[in-house]
């Protein structure tokens, strides 16, 4: 393969951040179109538990910006894979092929566990979370009048989603620390019984305080952690 001046890779860089901009600019127009129907289905697991809810806007500009964050959550969705692929695509031709076999699965898997783990929060953690706070506030001594607002309510729901697609990443961080030396198979086999400590605190941290919510997070991270030795190098 002919090797690329300074200048080259300079033109080959700012072309392809153009292309990155141009792209995540289109993408946040079609976010804005389809913020409505994004908008719609976050909201379905807090309404198939609760048919008769509804949410508030508490102020006039809370309709836009709801809008502009929707808009700016799919922008996201869409340009980071976008991104991810220009970046292998400028520095692929540099690697070896070894780096190459490292880095490749590493790109491919992160966007796909990352839905595993959204999918995961948005199908299963959230209808439980929120029949849970629904049901709370419904029983409460006084009389109460149950409206969320709209803007936390969807904060709250993206935040679920983030929160659960970093926490898929477990198993590649895991396996790519045991590749690159820096995690042994057998130091990890050793500090399971702590890994199941730090997780079950994390679960608590990062979950609405309810233990169903966080048993549902933990579980899933625990047979993560053992997927991940499985696939760790043997010493």
């Amino acid at each position: 393969m002919k090797k690329m001046t300074m200048m080259q890779h300079f033109a080959e860089l700012r072309r392809r951040i153009l292309w990155i901009f141009l792209i995540f600019v289109c993408a946040l127009v079609f976010g804005w179109c389809v913020a409505p129907v994004v908008q719609d289905f976050l909201t379905a697991p807090l309404i198939n538990v609760w048919p008769d809810g509804a949410l508030l806007y508490s102020g006039l500009t809370d309709g836009l910006m709801i809008q502009l964050s929707l808009a700016f959550v799919v922008a996201l969705m869409i340009i980071i894979p976008v991104a991810l692929w220009h970046i292998w695509a400028y520095v692929s031709p540099g690697l070896k092929k070894k780096e190459q076999r490292f880095i490749f699965p590493i790109i491919i898997l992160s966007p796909i566990l990352f839905a595993l783990g959204a999918g995961f929060a948005f199908y299963v953690l959230m209808p439980f979370v929120f029949r849970f706070f629904i049901e709370l506030n419904e029983s409460a001594p006084v009389p109460s009048l149950i409206l969320p607002v709209a803007r936390d309510y969807l904060s709250f729901a993206i935040g679920l989603l983030k929160v659960f697609g970093l926490a898929f990443q477990l198993p590649l961080v895991l396996v790519m620390l045991n590749r690159l030396g820096v995690l042994p198979r057998k130091y990890a086999v050793k500090m399971r019984r702590y890994a199941i400590v730090i997780i079950v605190i994390a679960a608590a941290v990062l979950t609405p305080p309810d233990v169903v919510s966080q048993i549902l997070l933990a579980v899933p991270l625990w047979a993560l952690f053992e997927v991940s030795i499985l696939f760790m190098k043997r010493d």
